[in-house]
């Protein structure tokens, strides 16, 4: 038998850096390899902000600029660094949930000290909606303030796990310091995601313990996952070069959203007019539980989400979508809908098959106690 040459798992590591950086328009030692998404989140904004907070002779304390639209990753640890002395400032946002650049610069202008150490992060593209935000236009507010104001330190971190592999995403050009995203969610494993760290911005490490990712994350690379990450990202890349595809891919969205609302009229298509990803169908049932169609759905063996997909369990109306102002008996019946790169015209009529049957079965028995208007 053949015998197949052994390549150095440290090599592996490193090509898949180099593969990932090239995905998204950074060089290859501005990339952390990290367990996912949620954990580079962590890492970029503690690791960011921590080191501000023990800085007993800076008379300025650190301020975060978020939105309430933000994965749980990023609000969570948010809430808990402000609870530490971190200034939480939270971003409005328009019906849809985008940020007007000139909302961040008033912001900017009220909050970000001449002094201290300010964050604002912002979701490349929302996990529940789809939504993309203008992060280009938002990077630039950003540099004009840092301009007007060279006594502070003014930086922005994009979770891009959504966005990452769907759309292009150039951390360079777009003008991002800190960026995260996760391998699953572009058809690679689970269990690996990176965090990008731009230029010479020196991070405190959360995980302590190791010397790997040039210090900054302690503990032992999953090797087979940051293959794996790399392999998908080298895949994705040939995606977006294949722009008929992602055509494609749109239309059949298009497809079902409008199979749904020709049934129900009623139905709220969230961020349908807002640029959006083309995987990303988010539906409101006015008067429907979103935990109800779920499981009428999984009967018929369509995979669905209410909010993040990672929470699809709680009881309680999406976070994304209250923020948004989308009043709560439509919030209470919204559930996501999402397509990948091998999704097929079979796929979809399948799906507009089964929504309507399950929904309509649910209308009868009105789980909120509330009248439906959809028929």
């Amino acid at each position: 038998a053949r015998r197949e040459r052994r390549v150095d798992p440290l090599l592996r590591v490193e090509l898949a850096r180099q593969a990932t950086a090239r995905l998204i328009g950074a060089r290859d030692r501005e990339l952390i390899f990290t367990s996912g998404g949620t954990e580079s989140d962590n890492l970029a904004l503690r690791g960011t902000l921590e080191p501000a907070l023990v800085r007993k002779q800076n008379p300025w304390p650190p301020v975060l600029i978020t939105t309430r639209l933000e994965h749980a990753a990023v609000r969570e640890p948010a809430e808990q660094l402000a609870e530490r002395g971190v200034q939480l400032v939270w971003l409005p946002v328009d019906r849809d949930g985008t940020v007007n650049p000139d909302e961040l610069a008033a912001v900017l202008q009220e909050h970000a000290g001449t002094g201290g150490l300010t964050l604002v992060s912002i979701q490349w593209a929302n996990n529940e909606t789809g939504l993309i935000q203008p992060i280009e236009q938002l990077a630039a507010v950003c540099q004009r303030h840092r301009a007007n104001h060279p006594g502070g330190r003014l930086l922005l971190h994009s979770d891009a796990t959504q966005a990452v592999g769907k759309i292009r995403t150039n951390v360079k050009e777009a003008g991002v310091d800190l960026a995260t995203f996760s391998a699953h969610k572009f058809h690679g494993p689970k269990g690996a995601g990176v965090l990008v760290v731009r230029g010479p911005l020196r991070l405190g490490p959360v995980n302590l313990g190791g010397p790997q990712e040039r210090d900054r994350r302690g503990g032992t690379e999953n090797v087979p996952a940051i293959v794996g990450l790399g392999a998908a990202a080298e895949l994705a890349c040939q995606f977006l070069d294949d722009a008929g595809q992602q055509a494609r891919l749109a239309a059949l969205r298009e497809r079902f959203e409008e199979a749904i609302l020709a049934a129900f009229p009623n139905t709220v298509v969230h961020c349908r007019h807002a640029n959006r990803l083309w995987n990303t169908s988010n539906l409101g049932f006015p008067h429907l539980a979103a935990e109800a169609i779920l499981l009428g759905l999984s009967e018929k063996g369509l995979c669905a989400s209410a909010g993040a997909a990672c929470s699809s369990g709680s009881l309680e109306p999406s976070t994304a979508l209250v923020a948004m102002g989308v009043p709560e008996p439509i919030a209470h019946g919204s559930v996501r809908f999402s397509l990948g790169r091998f999704s097929s015209a079979q796929d979809i009529e399948q799906a507009i098959g089964i929504v309507p049957d399950v929904v309509r079965r649910l209308q009868r028995a009105m789980p909120l106690g509330q009248p439906s208007e959809a028929s």
